[in-house]
Order: C-alpha cells, then sequence, then structure tokens
C-alpha cells in the first residue's frame, strides 16, 4: 500500500513539473518576444536551417509561416529572413534575388528598424560586385545610389556611419575611372575632352586620394590647350590673345585650387611653379584646410606588396586609399562636356564689345570727287602751279608713288562695321593693319607659355598617332 502511494506521488509530481514547463513561455533572440503559437515553432525550424545552410528547406518553412499564418507576428521576420537566406546562398542569381525580397520588405515594412538593414544590405550586394575602375561599372554606380538612398531615408540609423565609409570607397573607385579616361585624352591631345573629364572628376569627388593629380592634369590641358591656339594658323590675332588670355586664367585657377584645397598632398609644390611661371599669383592655404587636407591623408592606407602583387588577379578594386575621414558627395553637379568646353571657350573670346549694327564712316563730312588715274604722258606741275596739291605734285613726280598711293586710299564711302567679326565665321586668309596692332597683346600672353612639363614629354611619341575622328573636338 505504501509502494503503491508512493508511486502516485511521484506521477503526480512529474505531471505538475510537465505541466509547468509546457506553460513556460520561450524567448525568440530575433523577434524578441514570448510565444508558445506554432508560427514560432516554424519559423525556429527555418533560422536552425538556415545556420545548417540548408536555405532552400528554410525558405520552404518560412514561405509556409507567411501563407499559414498572415497575421502572425513572425511575418516581417520571417520575410527578412527569406531575403537573408538568398543573399547568405550568394551566387549572381541569389543576389539578385535577394534584392528583390529585400526591396519588398521596405515596402511592406518602411518603418521598421530592420529597414535601414534591408537597405544597406541591397547596397552591399553591389558593392561586393563591384569590379576595377576599367571595367564594368555598372555595380557601382548602382552602390553609389543605393547607400546615398540608406543616408537619406534613414539619417538616425546605426548603419549610417558604414553606409558613408562605403560610400567613399565606392566614389574612390569611380573618380579613379574618370581620372584613367581623362588622363587617355589627355595623352592623346583632345585637350577639351580631357578638360570636361577632368573638370567633372574635381567637381564631383573632391575625397578622391588623386585629386591633386587631377587638378594638375586639368591644369595641363590648359595649357596644352594654348600651344593648340598659338599654332592654329586660321585663327586671327585678337581671338588667340583673347583665347590664351581665358585658357591661361583656367589652368591658373586649376593650380590654385590644388594649394588653398589640396596643401599637404604631393602637386601643391609643382602648381606654385606653374604659376610662377604663368605670372599669376599664388594664394595661400588657410590654416583649417591645411588641417583637414592632413587628416584626410593620414585616413587613407596604402596597399602592401602582396597586395600590390595578387591587384592583377582580383577581379575587386583595392580601395585601401579611399578616406576615412569628410562628408561624401550626396548629389552630383551637372557634368562637363567636352563640346560645352569648346563653347564657352568660343563665347568669351568672340563676344563682341558693341552693338552689332553697322554705321557709315565719312572724312570731314565731305566726299572728294573722282579723278582719272594719271597718264604717263602727263606734264610735271610745278611748284609754282597753284592748282596742283601737294599730293598731285607727289604723284606727277613719282609715278610709283602713284600706284602706292591708289593701292592705299581708302574709299570714303565704304561701309565699315563698328564691330568684331562673328567668332563663329572663318577668319579671312589675309590679316589687316589692325591685327598687327595688337601684337604686343599677344606677344605678352605667349610669355606665359608653359615649359615642357613631364607629361608632355611622355607624350611628345604619340604626337603623330592622333586620330582624326578625335581631332574634330578641337577646333582651336
Amino acid at each position: 500500500m505504501m509502494r503503491r502511494n508512493s508511486v502516485v506521488v511521484l506521477l503526480g509530481l512529474l505531471l505538475a513539473l510537465t505541466v509547468a514547463c509546457t506553460n513556460k513561455k520561450s524567448n525568440n533572440p530575433l523577434a524578441n518576444l514570448g510565444s508558445k503559437q506554432p508560427d514560432k515553432v516554424l519559423f525556429d525550424r527555418a533560422m536552425d536551417a538556415m545556420k545548417h545552410n540548408k536555405f532552400d528547406v528554410a525558405r520552404m518553412t518560412l514561405q509556409t509561416l507567411i501563407n499559414t499564418y498572415p497575421d502572425s507576428e513572425f511575418i516581417a521576420r520571417a520575410k527578412l529572413a527569406v531575403a537573408d537566406s538568398w543573399y547568405a546562398e550568394g551566387g549572381t542569381t541569389a543576389m539578385q534575388q535577394a534584392e528583390i525580397e529585400y526591396k519588398d520588405f521596405k515596402t511592406f515594412f518602411p518603418n521598421m528598424p530592420e529597414a535601414a538593414e534591408a537597405q544597406l544590405k541591397v547596397a552591399n550586394i553591389h558593392y561586393e560586385e563591384m569590379e576595377k575602375p576599367d571595367r564594368d561599372f555598372t555595380h557601382a554606380m548602382r552602390a553609389e545610389e543605393e547607400y546615398r538612398a540608406l543616408i537619406q531615408e534613414y539619417p538616425d540609423s546605426k548603419y549610417v556611419p558604414k553606409a558613408k565609409q562605403r560610400l567613399r570607397e565606392v566614389q574612390e573607385v569611380l573618380a579613379d575611372r574618370e581620372f584613367d579616361i581623362g588622363r587617355f585624352y589627355f595623352m592623346r591631345m583632345v585637350y577639351p575632352a580631357a578638360i570636361a573629364r577632368l573638370k567633372t572628376l574635381v567637381e564631383r569627388y573632391p575625397l578622391y586620394s588623386g585629386a591633386d593629380q587631377a587638378l594638375y592634369l586639368l591644369g595641363q590641358s590648359y595649357e596644352g590647350q594654348i600651344e593648340a591656339v598659338r599654332k592654329n594658323t586660321r585663327l586671327g590675332e585678337v581671338f588667340k590673345g583673347r583665347a590664351i588670355d581665358e585658357l591661361t586664367k583656367d589652368a591658373a585657377e586649376a593650380y590654385a585650387q590644388i594649394i588653398t584645397r589640396y596643401p599637404a598632398m604631393d602637386r601643391a609644390l609643382d602648381a606654385k611653379a606653374r604659376l610662377e611661371a604663368l605670372h599669376q599669383p599664388v594664394p595661400r592655404p588657410t590654416k583649417a584646410m591645411l588641417e583637414q587636407n592632413k587628416k584626410e591623408v593620414a585616413s587613407r592606407h596604402e596597399p602592401g606588396t602582396m597586395a600590390n602583387m595578387l591587384n592583377g588577379f582580383e577581379k575587386h578594386p583595392d580601395v585601401a586609399k579611399a578616406s576615412h575621414v569628410g562628408e561624401p558627395t550626396m548629389t552630383d553637379p551637372e557634368p562637363v562636356t567636352a563640346t560645352k568646353v569648346v563653347r564657352d571657350l568660343a563665347a568669351a573670346v568672340g563676344k563682341p564689345g558693341g552693338d552689332s549694327k553697322l554705321g557709315v564712316q565719312t572724312i570731314n563730312g565731305k566726299v572728294a570727287p573722282n579723278q582719272e588715274a594719271p597718264r604717263s604722258d602727263t606734264p610735271v606741275a610745278t611748284a609754282a602751279d597753284p592748282a596742283t596739291t601737294p599730293a598731285e605734285q607727289t604723284t606727277a613726280a613719282d609715278p610709283a608713288a602713284t600706284a602706292d598711293l591708289k593701292a592705299n586710299a581708302a574709299d570714303p564711302n565704304e561701309l565699315k562695321p563698328n564691330v568684331e567679326p562673328d567668332p563663329t565665321a572663318l577668319p579671312p586668309l589675309q590679316q589687316n593693319n589692325e591685327l598687327e596692332s595688337n601684337a604686343g597683346t599677344s606677344s605678352s600672353a605667349s610669355s606665359a607659355a608653359p615649359a615642357k612639363t613631364e607629361e608632355m614629354a611622355d607624350i611628345s611619341s604619340s604626337r603623330k598617332k592622333k586620330k582624326k575622328g578625335l581631332a574634330k573636338l578641337n577646333p582651336f
């Protein structure tokens, strides 16, 4: 009897413990909610499958949860987990599907804290697929767009600092691509195209590690354009002088920007030397800008020897030189085109100084009577003849002077424009005396001609290989 009572008491205790364990709620670390419902069981099974890289099983379980329990508290987390399963699986197809799932999550749950995480992973997808600057830049452009979207849409998110650093790295790659293209045009002496690329680069990516080199090459492109203007035989001296002055000013602005914005970088001393050679003022950087540029330089990392050796075998770009300080560019300025460069220069050097109307110019208000050309048998007039004028006396004394006088005499009835000629029209083949009076102006501008730099020396061998199609971009 005592044994039976002991067994009954023991069974009662076991039943009480079982009920107590069954009623106890378990906490899910992802959901952060207590639940004993079957949807929670499905969610836990899916998470366990993902830990063991069984992504198909995890997605099937999560989809069952979503379809069976549409009002479950785990719906949002289940949809995010589906996207995470594709992301963890990897591969081109899986990444494309992961991006679709993340964007769907943002659409249905835009106010959840996980929405910023979803946007970050969309940007990371393109960041991880980004290639070197000389290859396809589609993923780099998409990564820049998605990181910007994260920073702008979720400014208070904890992922913003990471997104900014990734954005600086992406912009380093895009800037490197623009620099390579600009240098390509510079080496082939297609200066308007080089100016367009380099100017766009320095305006769009001021944190670029080679910004000083880009500005220096921009100044060299302007100086190369000056040489092209000097060698142009179809352009009048007046317009040559104006073009040289305008291009010299543009080159000086590029060199001055190196000194004021990037005083701690390598090209600062070279820019100072070029400004002195062009007889332009040399600016001085502010202390705050000098300190800022020093921080930018110190935050960059130089790749090691092993990284340089393996760089040729890597698909992804090396972003070690990207700055770790400073605000990345959030909006792109309007890009500069080669056509715009040529038009701006033409407008600057060819703008007339007065109105475009024609006027009539007369001499002393009287029109001289027409006279016949003197004949060889005409008797020589003497000084005592009061009927002859000094000009007629000279003509009669020297027949050769007659021809010169008639050739140089101006017709008082001739219509003369009081404005400069149209800059878009080709200048006449023969120069007039008015252009010769401006020789002093052009000679003073030519004194600012640049010395032949290392870059110009490197491209001297490629002058004969310039393509005709590219040369058409340079009208000067």
